[in-house]
């Protein structure tokens, strides 16, 4: 079919559509957002431009521009509901002026005075960020928006039950559109209440992108790389609504410091590498370069520091260690000991329990991890995972063995799966020796 690339029928067109959803989905939920007005509207008419490619392009094929097919599809379904609705009579009028091909320069003009970041998705991620929602329904709503995950992903993100996750986005939603909330930046003085929202978004998505929750691939390299872009611009807009504030400047730094690592982060047979097995020499070194430049312009912020630049100073010893035998992992432990104080989380703590471990022996470690809320990580895969890894460094090949087989049980990630199940079988194959 001319203009657009056969899929094939059954689970490979499905999977087609669902790759291009992956890489699409946020932008297209942004550029709806700005079409509609409507976070909560734009997000129904991408999943509903997705259930129609679902159905047609497994058999006529991908379209040569997918993303502009999607977002004509969601347009096409706004003008016919809209159609419908007088009350919205306005609305469509607008949309019908606007198309793919043709720009109203004097609208753009408008648009960049108002928005000098002049990025959709950041614009989304302010929006949904709004105060009139609580934390944990701006941060469901716009994983949701941002990255496309279902929400049975959202939920095991926040370590929750699925219908709690589902009531959160559809309030979300409904809290929004009751409140008439505009989709557009805030003005300076607003940047700074929604800052810490915006932050924690980004933040998520990245470790989303980092180390997917689910599916047959341990990264999600999309999520990771727009995670780090839109880190870059909230960096910049802060620098310049908020000068002395560390943090958007710590979180770029943390984003770019992880992320060298990820040519290292599978060998040649496409399987995970854990840290200390690394190969530095793959470790990108102008992401290093740029995140210790970013954590230079924290500490120059003068305000307080906060979790994100902490972590970013743990990031940064891993990478200017020139191997990881010459980590200076009293230094993290000490970072951790500060971090752990100022963000008390479950998973700092465990983090907190392996740096000690590294630092002044696996018994330590063991000790502190046997004070974390085990609890709050009754579904977390890392949680026996650390515990493994603390064993076998003791010696204890046999519990860290079924620790590591508890951890594979968990995770829903083929890629980590077959990762604990080896660290596993290598247990095991030390038992008495």
């Amino acid at each position: 079919m001319t203009g657009s690339t056969p899929t094939g029928s059954g689970p490979a067109g499905i999977a087609a559509v669902e790759a291009v959803w992956r890489i699409e989905s946020a932008r297209l939920v942004a550029g709806l957002a700005r079409f509609t007005g409507d976070v909560g509207t734009a997000e129904e008419l991408a999943q509903d431009a997705l259930v129609t490619a679902l159905e047609q392009w497994p058999s006529s094929g991908i379209p040569a521009n997918p993303a502009g097919w999607l977002m004509t599809t969601a347009k096409n379904r706004a003008v016919d509901g809209f159609r419908r609705d007088a009350v919205h009579r306005r609305a469509v009028e607008k949309i019908g002026r606007d198309t793919p091909t043709v720009v109203d320069e004097a609208d753009a003009v408008d648009d960049a005075l108002d928005d000098p970041v002049g990025d959709d998705v950041l614009r989304l991620l302010f929006t949904a960020c709004h105060p009139a929602l609580n934390r944990e329904y701006r941060v469901a709503l716009t994983l949701r928006c941002l990255t496309g995950l279902r929400t049975d992903e959202i939920a095991r993100a926040f370590l929750v039950p699925e219908p709690v996750a589902g009531q959160r986005i559809s309030r979300a939603k409904k809290t929004l559109r009751d409140r008439g909330v505009r989709f557009e930046m805030p003005g300076p003085a607003e940047v700074g209440e929604r800052l810490a929202g915006v932050l924690e978004v980004i933040y998520l998505v990245f470790n989303e992108g980092y180390s997917a929750t689910a599916g047959d691939d341990w990264m999600r390299p999309a999520l990771a790389t727009e995670a780090l872009r839109l880190a870059r611009l909230t960096a910049a807009l802060a620098a310049r609504a908020l000068p002395t504030e560390p943090e958007p400047h710590g979180l770029a730094a943390l984003l770019e410091l992880t992320q060298s690592r990820a040519p290292a982060r599978r060998d040649r047979d496409g399987r995970p590498v854990l840290l200390q097995h690394q190969d530095r020499r793959r470790w990108d070194r102008l992401l290093v370069r740029r995140g210790l430049a970013a954590l230079a312009r924290a500490h120059d912020a003068g305000g307080p520091v906060g979790p994100y630049t902490l972590q970013a100073a743990i990031a940064a010893c891993h990478a200017t260690a020139p191997t990881a035998g010459q980590t200076d992992w009293s230094r993290i432990a000490g970072l951790y000991d500060v971090l752990g104080a100022a963000w008390p989380t479950p998973v700092v703590a465990l983090n907190r329990a392996m740096a000690h471990g590294h630092a002044f022996g696996p018994d330590a470690g063991l000790a502190l991890l046997d004070a974390v809320d085990t609890a709050a990580l009754a579904t977390y895969p890392q949680l026996p995972g650390v515990r493994g890894e603390l064993l076998a460094m003791a010696g204890r090949h046999r519990e860290a063995a079924e620790r590591f087989a508890e951890a594979a049980a968990l995770t829903r990630n083929e890629a980590e799966r077959a990762l604990f199940e080896e660290r596993a079988e290598q247990a095991r194959s030390r038992v008495g020796g």
